[in-house]
């Protein structure tokens, strides 16, 4: 690898220490502004923040890698997520961002649960912060392993020397910038993921002479690369079950805390609606260039007789390949922006919640800000060396890893989230129990040995169908089973509901 290519590299990783520098000086001293950015975050670093967040490594490594080997049939994922992506800005976003405020102030989800339903046994808060730092250790990890992955590939450094790398870098920053720093430096990884996944696609677009050039490379392999209704590595027909399986991803929006807490840092509820508009738009850019790559990416190879070992790695090959080692340099930071920006997002989101809903509710309710600041940045240290452990199989498929954490959030919190924003008669136990049996559901649909067709339960239906259908289903019979006596949650819910219909009105905001 080029001076060049190390220089750009070097370049990438000064300015993310630089904005985690800027951010701890800049920053508020309270847990409020370590945690959450004092609520302050403009709509374009919301929406960049969010995307930047929610789209990891598996973006530019998992999603290409899925599209390389079974060709537009992978689409129906990224179809899914932009719808999904969508109606957590119309339906998420404004209530979450009122809620967190009004009921007193929560700066964490297992907090605004707690919070929502009046819970005095913090029975609510702790289950959801275990799911928390459960799945989201399982995510992080994930994304360490893409780190892993590119550092070998592109500079033959060892796979472990890699994980540390980029575990270590994201700590730095996100230890002392915090929420602020996290946000940051996701707005701008945004926006070098966006040049990145335009520029790819588009370069080898030209090596092969326009569309024409694809279709005549695809046409001529064993398989049916450009149908969306065949899956080219098998050669079958998707089910109808296979596609609701693909376009059941967008489920997952509703309870991914990494990308909802976004909601509840935006500074007004007027601004949401800016937010969402340049969120989508770069979501539909980004995930169109990430799905090109795999499919255009898997023509350069068979026009050129070359050889791919490992699918997740074609955005990394094509860079190397067709670019100058300077630009290539800037794509691989654009690989590390996607990985590192869903990291610390995670990092944060875990740290919060070890550090308020079990440090501070159970051991210390007394501490001071700083003290609370400095467990939050204990917890980011442990829970990485925790994710790094975890990558150290290297075989892991990024796409494997996403999807699984990416089911357990969705199942657990997703119906939890939608019933507590919409429903005043949602009571606690149906809470409680709503998120058990999201979770458990998605990891039985897992682990159980069972086959259908001669698959897995969760080869041949994605496990956040059974797990948020079952998780609604028990929220919405338990809590008509109970009555809604608490007369402060009812309270809560009518000044939401209040604030909402101000701010619609343009008499006011969140603010």
């Amino acid at each position: 690898m080029e001076s060049a290519t190390f220089i750009s590299l070097g370049l990438y990783f000064l300015a993310m220490l630089a904005i985690g520098l800027y951010s701890f000086k800049q920053a508020n001293t309270d847990v409020e502004g370590y945690m959450l950015g004092g609520r302050n975050l403009s709509p374009k670093v919301t929406a960049l923040s969010a995307g930047a967040s929610d789209m990891s490594g598996w973006m530019l490594m998992g999603l290409p890698g899925a599209m390389y080997l079974t060709g537009l049939a992978s689409a129906w994922i990224a179809i899914g997520l932009v719808i999904g992506a969508y109606f957590n800005y119309i339906l998420v976003a404004p209530r979450l961002r009122v809620y967190t405020e009004v009921a007193n102030n929560a700066i964490t989800i297992p907090d605004y649960f707690e919070n929502r339903f009046n819970d005095k046994s913090h029975v609510l808060r702790i289950v959801s912060s275990i799911v928390i730092v459960l799945f989201f250790t399982l995510y992080t990890s994930s994304g360490v392993v893409a780190g892993g992955k590119l550092f070998e590939t592109s500079f033959g450094l060892n796979y472990e020397l890699g994980l540390y790398i980029t575990a270590g870098v994201v700590v730095a920053y996100t230890l002392f910038g915090g929420f602020m720093a996290v946000s940051i430096t996701d707005f701008v990884q945004g926006c070098i993921m966006f040049i990145a996944l335009v520029l790819v696609p588009v370069v080898v677009l030209i090596d092969l002479d326009g569309w024409q050039g694809v279709t005549n490379s695809l046409t001529s392999l064993d398989g049916q690369y450009l149908d969306m209704f065949v899956s080219a590595s098998s050669g079958q027909v998707i089910s109808t079950i296979a596609i609701i399986s693909m376009l059941s991803w967008g489920f997952g929006y509703f309870g991914q805390p990494h990308i909802i807490v976004r909601f509840m840092a935006i500074r007004s509820v007027s601004d949401i609606k800016t937010a969402r508009r340049i969120g989508i738009t770069w979501m539909i850019v980004a995930i169109t260039g990430a799905l090109a790559t795999g499919l255009l990416g898997l023509a350069y190879v068979t026009e050129h007789g070359l050889q791919m070992d490992d699918p997740e790695t074609i955005f990394i090959y094509l860079s190397q390949l067709l670019f100058h080692p300077l630009i290539g340099g800037f794509l691989l930071a654009a690989i590390l922006a996607a990985i590192m920006s869903t990291i610390s997002s995670q990092l944060l989101v875990t740290s919060s919640s070890l550090t308020s809903d079990f440090y501070q509710a159970f051991f210390r309710r007394d501490a001071s800000q700083h003290e609370l600041i400095i467990v939050g940045r204990i917890s980011v240290v442990i829970v990485a060396l925790v994710a790094i452990l975890l990558a150290y199989d290297r075989n892991s498929s990024i796409l494997s890893l996403v999807s699984n954490a990416w089911a357990g959030f969705g199942a657990a919190f997703g119906p939890l989230i939608l019933f507590s924003l919409f429903w005043k008669r949602m009571t606690l136990v149906s809470a409680i129990s709503g998120m058990l049996v999201g979770a458990v559901t998605v990891l039985l649909w897992i682990y159980l040995p069972f086959t259908i067709n001669g698959q897995s339960l969760s080869a041949w239906l994605y496990e956040i169908v059974p797990g948020f259908i079952l998780s609604s289903l028990t929220i919405v019979v338990l809590s008509l089973m109970s009555k809604q006596t608490d007369s402060a949650i009812i309270t809560t819910f009518e000044k939401v509901q209040a604030r909402l219909n101000g701010s619609a009105s343009g008499s006011g905001n969140a603010s």
